[in-house]
């Protein structure tokens, strides 16, 4: 007898779920770091920062109250064979079979290498001291920063293989720091008594950079250079008992993340800022206790965010709970939802960002005085960051999160322009043609901004682009107007709806002119855009204030899921339709909502 898949030529699948789209699981399992436990120490112990290697590979030496030494292979500990000199306060450097440790109590330039399977003392250090900062993963390539001689030092050396040699200081003199990095690439944190001192280490010069969140000395640290970088534990006066605190470095500012288990200092830590240990140190005694810093959930870094958990284009199969059968087509207007977010530190309208949802930068906007407030958004949480020059609202903006230009103002100077370096604020040259209320597109050395208001009032049709030194005037819209929505780039951009009245009017560039489109189905003011010039949302606005959001896919647009709250002056922005963020307005509100969608649509299969 013939089987009916025979017959048909295929099974139908049946699932209990729709398919869910890569986006939305990435919500839902975020990819986020913890600590977890680790095998204990055979030795209790104080260890200052001198550990060394990776989580699955390695090794702390010395320190009190014993000079024994031990390697990890991320489950366990095993015992080696001890250090020449029993002294505390020492740093190290280097992997588990070829390590270093150097200093010590009191004041001591003792330096030892482990080659896998003994210890030999090489060439002091130029300047003893205890406590310093060890840097370095390799032991022919490291560095000690800092530390007690007695008394802090600033001094910094240099190790070759054989020498020592005196390097450029650090700013600010100190000890009980935490070190990680390279030999040309490192960082140094905390410290007695202020605990917040950061620098960094680029081969020749320190620079004083943002301070850690919560200050403290004797911590530890794990990371790769001087832009990425975990500091945790320590402890300071000011904190009601040791610190389990976890920061991440991203270059430019800290995040909290999640702490460590057993708050403590003097502790030892090694790894990179995604995959580190701490072992022992101090929390009321010496501890054994080992922790491991590692990352859970869907990794967007390796995972394509317009991908699926689990559908395939052209999937046909039958959905047993909804009993129906369902396809998965590709195409189509978006299928996505939006979601609260972490809300921002200072609630403002009428501001300007840049950047996508997972890493953005919102600043300036009205509280209802014009505000300078800048704050990062690092997919975590958001972090005050430098301000404006000049405080001012309803600007145009373009640029990544740590590389964003600011132009326009209501206020005198119209045309005055800001550049974001990651860091702060710099002004640069004026727009020809000074005005506010417009949007703006493209990158910080290739950006568009277009039409806007002018005292007056003037409603503005110029369009000019930005190559990351002057401005130039190229062809205006076709319909002059202000407080449009705006998106894509300095070649192929969008404007869409805007004021005097509620337009619906959609315009697209081209890189030379501006050519009317598919107008919105719900015509406003105020609304913001995500996207690219042929795939985009335009979300809220409006007078009334609207939740409506429509997907655009380069000719029409089509209504999506509604924002959860009507807003209008708010500030929304992305490169991607199916990842977006809308943040402040209102009467200075700090709620933030996020877009996560896919770029397919399941469809029920009807017979009828």
């Amino acid at each position: 007898m013939s089987e009916y898949k025979g017959i048909k030529g295929f099974q139908v699948q049946t699932r209990t779920d729709d398919p869910v789209p890569y986006a939305q699981a990435l919500a839902n399992n975020p990819y986020a770091g913890s600590w977890g436990a680790g095998g204990n120490l055979n030795n209790a112990r104080f260890l200052f920062d001198s550990g060394v290697g990776s989580l699955t590979a390695g090794l702390v030496a010395g320190n009190t109250p014993s000079p024994n030494a031990e390697t990890y292979n991320g489950t366990s500990w095993t015992n080696i064979s001890s250090l020449g000199n029993n002294t505390a306060g020492r740093a190290g450097a280097g992997t588990s079979t070829a390590a270093l440790e150097f200093g010590g109590t009191p004041g001591l330039g003792v330096t030892e290498y482990w080659n896998g399977s003994s210890w030999t003392e090489l060439n002091d250090l130029s300047t003893g001291r205890n406590v310093a900062g060890g840097i370095g993963t390799a032991y022919t390539a490291a560095l000690c920063a800092g530390g007690d001689a007695p008394g802090y030092v600033a001094n910094v050396e240099s190790w070759d293989g054989t020498n020592w040699t005196e390097v450029n200081d650090l700013n600010t003199a100190r000890g009980h720091i935490a070190g990680v990095g390279t030999q040309t690439s490192a960082i140094v944190a905390g410290s007695a008594p202020s605990g917040d001192l950061v620098e960094t280490w680029d081969g020749s010069s320190w620079t004083e950079v943002a301070e850690l969140n919560t200050g403290r000395y004797g911590l530890s640290g794990s990371g790769a250079s001087r832009t990425d970088a975990l500091m945790f534990g320590g402890t300071h006066p000011s904190l009601p008992n040791h610190s389990a605190n976890t920061e991440s470095w991203n270059g430019s500012a800290w995040t909290e993340v999640n702490d460590m288990a057993t708050a403590r200092y003097y502790l030892a830590g090694a790894g990179s800022s995604s995959s580190a240990w701490a072992a022992g140190g101090v929390v009321t005694t010496a501890s054994a206790a080992t922790e491991e810093w590692t990352f859970s959930g869907l990794d967007p870094s390796t995972t394509p965010a317009a991908d699926y958990a689990d559908a395939i284009t052209g999937d046909f199969y039958y959905n047993s709970t909804a009993g129906q059968f369902k396809t998965v087509n590709d195409g189509g207007a978006p299928i996505g939802s939006w979601a609260s977010g972490t809300a921002m530190n200072t609630g403002r309208d009428s501001a300007a960002g840049s950047g996508v949802r997972d890493l953005a930068l919102y600043f300036g906007g009205s509280k209802p005085a014009a505000a300078n407030e800048t704050e990062q958004w690092d997919g975590t949480s958001w972090t005050e960051m430098n301000n404006l020059n000049t405080a001012r609202a309803n600007m145009a903006s373009f640029g990544t999160y740590t590389a964003a230009i600011s132009a326009g103002s209501p206020g005198s100077p119209q045309a005055i322009n800001e550049s974001w370096n990651g860091t702060s604020w710099t002004e640069v040259n004026d727009l020809n043609n000074g005005r506010y209320i417009m949007p703006g597109a493209g990158t910080q050395t290739a950006g568009l901004v277009f039409g806007g208001l002018a005292p007056g009032p003037s409603n503005k049709a110029n369009t000019e682009t930005w190559d990351g030194t002057s401005w130039t005037e190229v062809n205006d819209l076709n319909s002059a107007r202000y407080a449009i929505g705006g998106t894509g780039t300095q070649t192929a951009a969008q404007a869409v709806g805007g004021a005097p009245g509620d337009s619906a009017l959609n315009e697209l560039w081209d890189g030379t002119s501006w050519t009317e489109s598919g107008d919105l189905n719900t015509g406003r003011e105020r609304p913001r855009t995500s996207g690219t010039q042929t795939s985009s949302i335009t979300f809220g606005g409006g007078s009334p204030v609207k939740a409506n959001t429509e997907s655009f896919n380069g000719s029409t647009f089509t209504e999506v899921a509604d924002l959860g709250t009507a807003i209008s002056q708010h500030f929304g922005s992305g490169t991607n339709s199916n990842a977006a963020w809308s943040a402040g307005g209102g009467s200075q509100v700090t709620a933030v909502e996020n877009w996560t969608a896919a770029d397919f649509q399941i469809k029920t299969v009807t017979t009828s």
